[in-house]
């Protein structure tokens, strides 16, 4: 048992150790596409679903709550494109989304648009 113990232990501290130290969530943020994020900054909520398909080739990222803009990185760009156009949302777009954060890119791991 005590062995059994133990071996659980070390396990969850090596998967601990695993996590990057600068992996981060973030919850109820804004996205916005790059060509829009300075116009927008004021009143994201305000940016249109339409605007944000237009300007899809610019890439997309999100607002944190301390008003910082981090760019997603590629893969991420395309989830967040693919979670526009299934949605039907015509502004206030926002999103749950993971990941870890290097040099103000966020390599995208989650990102979930709300309803």
């Amino acid at each position: 048992m005590n062995r059994t113990r133990t071996a659980l232990a070390a396990a969850f501290v090596l998967a601990l150790l695993a996590i990057p130290a600068s992996a981060a969530a973030w919850k109820n943020v804004s996205l916005i596409d790059q060509g829009c994020s300075v116009k927008a900054k004021a009143n994201p909520d305000s940016h249109t679903r339409d605007c944000a398909l237009q300007c899809s080739k610019t890439g997309y990222g999100i607002y944190t709550p301390e008003g910082k803009y981090l760019k997603l990185d590629a893969a991420g760009s395309e989830k967040a494109l693919a979670a526009l156009k299934a949605s039907s949302k015509k502004d206030h777009l926002r999103a749950d989304v993971t990941g870890e954060v290097k040099d103000d890119v966020l390599t995208v791991a989650t990102l979930e648009l709300l309803p």
